[in-house]
């Protein structure tokens, strides 16, 4: 699944590719409150990225049900 994590005050947008979207999304709210001053992600490209913590504006998880359709066939 896609992950992307905007950074505050910045053009840059992080793009990452996770199996469980559901453990992602726990591991980094818990980053996210904790103490830590660097949120560290690996991206697509098989980087290591330290973001940090306090400007991370958004996160965006796309799971297989929010993928976009694309056609004139009516949806299932």
């Amino acid at each position: 699944m896609k992950v992307r994590i905007a950074i505050a005050e910045s053009s840059k947008l992080i793009e990452l590719d996770v199996e469980d979207a559901a453990a992602f999304e726990a591991e980094i709210a818990e980053s996210l409150a904790g103490d830590g001053v660097l949120l560290w992600v690996e991206d697509a490209k098989k980087r290591r990225i330290g973001i940090p913590a306090g400007r991370v504006a958004y996160v965006e998880i796309e799971t297989d049900d929010s993928k976009p359709s694309v056609g004139f066939a009516p949806s299932s």
